[in-house]
C-alpha cells in the first residue's frame, strides 16, 4: 500500500470511504475487473475539489467513475485511484422547470422524478443504466434524443481543484462528446431544463420506451451498454451481424444475439475475454466492410 497517499487522503476524507484493493467486478455493470489500490467516496463536492488537487500535486494517477455502466477494467486491477461519484453525490431537488441533479444521479431516478413534478423532456433516458454525471460526459442519448437537449448548466471540479460553472455554450456537446472529454474536468452537478407535461402522456412514453428496450436488447446480462460508436452512414450493430458475428464468443465474452452492438458476460467472462472480442470485431468489420469501429467502453486498468 503506498501509505503516503493513504494518510494524505485520510485528512482530506472519511476513512470509512477509503477501500483497499478494491475489487472493481463490485462496481461495474460487466461485473468484470480486477482490484484498485484505492477505492475512493469523497463527500461532495469541497471534498472531491481537495482530493482531485492532492491527486495531481502528488501526480497519483486516477480515474472518476459513477455506477460503472461504460467501463471495462482490466483483470490485473488499477494501479492508482477510483474515485466514486455515485453514493454520496445523487440528490434531485426542482425549481420551476429545471431539475437539479448531482452528478451520481442514476438516470432512470431522475426520469421518475421528472415525471413525478409533471416534467417532460427526460422520458428518452429512462433506460440508460447510467449517472447523469457519466452521460454529460458522453453526451448519451437514445431514441433520437441526447442530452444536450435538456442540459443547461454543470458545476465541475477542475485539475487544479477549482470549482466553476460551465453554461450550455461551454459544453462542447457532440456526439458522445462534450468539454469533459477534452479536460480534465469532473461534472459534478447538473442542471437539466425541461417542459411542463401531462403526467400519464409521461409515463405512457416512458413505458413504451421501455417495451423497445426489453424487446431489443439484452438486459437480462451483465454489459456495458452499446460498445461501439455509430459509424456515420451505419449502425454497428447491423455491421457486427452482417459480419456474420451474431453470438461469436471468446471465452465467457458474446457478441448478444439479441443485440449484436452489446457484448455480454455469459459466465465468468474476464477483462482480456471481452478486450479480446472487441479487437477481433473491429478486425472483422473492417475486413467486410472498410468501416473501423470505435469503443464507446471506457477502458481502464492492467489486462
Amino acid at each position: 500500500m503506498n501509505q503516503v497517499f493513504y494518510n494524505g487522503v485520510s485528512s482530506l476524507i472519511q476513512k470509512e470511504n477509503i477501500l483497499l484493493k478494491e475489487p472493481m467486478k463490485r462496481h461495474t455493470t460487466f461485473r468484470i475487473g480486477g482490484e484498485a489500490d484505492f477505492y475512493l467516496k469523497p463527500n461532495g463536492i469541497e471534498e472531491m475539489a481537495k482530493l482531485i488537487k492532492y491527486c495531481n500535486s502528488i501526480n497519483m494517477e486516477y480515474c472518476i467513475i459513477g455506477n460503472g455502466s461504460n467501463l471495462l477494467v482490466g483483470d490485473e486491477g488499477y494501479r492508482g485511484a477510483i474515485i466514486q461519484v455515485f453514493d454520496n453525490k445523487n440528490h434531485l431537488r426542482i425549481e420551476g422547470k429545471k431539475i437539479i441533479a448531482g452528478a451520481g444521479a442514476l438516470l432512470s431516478q431522475i426520469a421518475n422524478f421528472a415525471w413525478e413534478n409533471e416534467l417532460t423532456g427526460m422520458e428518452f433516458a429512462a433506460g440508460i443504466p447510467g449517472t447523469i454525471g457519466g452521460a454529460v460526459v458522453m453526451n448519451a442519448g437514445a431514441y433520437g434524443s441526447e442530452m444536450k437537449e435538456i442540459v443547461t448548466k454543470v458545476e465541475a471540479v477542475t485539475g487544479n481543484g477549482e470549482i466553476i460553472f460551465l453554461t450550455e455554450e461551454e459544453l462542447g456537446f457532440g456526439y458522445r462528446m462534450s468539454i469533459f472529454k477534452k479536460r480534465p474536468l469532473i461534472a459534478m452537478e447538473v442542471t437539466l431544463e425541461l417542459e411542463k407535461g401531462e403526467k400519464s402522456m409521461i409515463k405512457a412514453r416512458m413505458n413504451e420506451l421501455k417495451e423497445k428496450r426489453v424487446k431489443s436488447q439484452p438486459l437480462e446480462f451483465p454489459s456495458a451498454g452499446s460498445v461501439f460508436k455509430r459509424p456515420e452512414g451505419y449502425y454497428a450493430g447491423k455491421l457486427i451481424m452482417d459480419a456474420g458475428l451474431r453470438g461469436f464468443r471468446v471465452g465467457g465474452a458474446m457478441v448478444s444475439k439479441k443485440h449484436c452492438g452489446f457484448i455480454i458476460n455469459v459466465g465468468d467472462a474476464s477483462a482480456k475475454d471481452v478486450k479480446d472480442l472487441i479487437g477481433e470485431i473491429q478486425d472483422r468489420v473492417r475486413e467486410k466492410f472498410g468501416v473501423m469501429l470505435e469503443p464507446e467502453v471506457c477502458m481502464i486498468g492492467e489486462f
